[in-house]
């Protein structure tokens, strides 16, 4: 028995006739693997059992799921058959469960014909055609404590100190043992001050000491460029599901304005009549 994996409770199984497969017949959906008390259970039901389990099961050997999966339903086909009907509730949920399976058929066959690679190029084509980009910077700083401290730095810098090496030297962030290189970055990833700071700047140009919440800086842009369109795999996922949001949302459209629907009021009672569950149990 797999770890972790709950069974129902041990039953005496007197009454059911495991049918093993024909060697020389191939299975198929239809092929019948046990009979209790004359219902049958089919490859099929362990097929669509085994496609509705969660994650960790796909852990399981095959040979173990199979045996687990048709031992359970075995189970339940002896505890279902001493009902004779569904609970008012029950009948209720599978009303509700069916509707949604044929939903889900729907918009599965209208996925698989709208959602195609080359409506995938095309929305990515239309999308990027024109794309021009955003600005990105390339800057390194210099972080201490006092403007004092940051104006000698800034002196020393103008008569040809090394600006890496000085952020090696007395830069307090993070990035001073690298140089005070921050990389490559956008607008509006850096406190608006510093952003400010480095969109006035020239390509080598270092600015005067700029002050933030986190102490004095000194900046120099390093490099400055366009954004690139992003690929196509890197957007595809987004695309494919913009696809079907706009094709689903059009179906709906179309089928409620051929339909006919009538929406009754809700009458002697408000809407939280929607958690009285003795309503349904019978």
């Amino acid at each position: 028995m797999p770890k972790g994996l709950t069974f129902l409770p041990s039953l005496a199984l007197t009454a059911v006739m495991a049918l093993p497969l024909a060697a020389e017949t191939k299975s198929d959906a239809s092929t019948v693997l046990a009979r209790v008390n004359g219902d049958e259970i089919t490859l099929g039901h362990i097929i669509a059992t085994v496609a509705a389990l969660p994650p960790q099961y796909t852990q399981i050997e095959d040979d173990v799921l199979f045996d687990f999966v048709l031992e359970q339903l075995i189970q339940q086909q002896l505890l279902g058959q001493q009902q004779q009907e569904l609970t008012s509730q029950n009948a209720l949920t599978l009303d509700n469960e069916k509707r949604s399976l044929l939903a889900v058929q729907t918009v599965g066959a209208l996925t698989d014909s709208v959602v195609t690679d080359e409506a995938i190029q095309a929305a990515y084509d239309a999308q990027y055609a024109e794309f021009e980009g955003e600005d990105e910077f390339d800057a390194s700083h210099i972080l201490v404590e006092s403007e004092d401290e940051a104006k000698v730095i800034k002196t020393q810098l103008d008569d040809g100190a090394d600006f890496a090496e000085m952020a090696r030297e007395h830069s307090t962030g993070p990035s001073g043992p690298n140089g005070g290189s921050l990389g490559w970055f956008g607008k509006g990833q850096m406190v608006p001050e510093f952003e400010n700071a480095v969109i006035g700047l020239e390509k080598g140009q270092i600015s005067d000491p700029v002050q933030t919440q986190f102490g004095w800086h000194l900046v120099i842009l390093n490099d400055k460029r366009k954004s690139e369109a992003p690929a196509l795999e890197a957007v595809r996922d987004e695309l494919a599901q913009t696809l079907q949001q706009d094709a689903i949302q059009a179906r709906i459209d179309e089928l409620t304005q051929q339909a006919q629907i009538e929406r009754s009021p809700l009458e002697g009672a408000g809407p939280e009549i929607i958690r009285q569950l003795d309503l349904i149990q019978e």
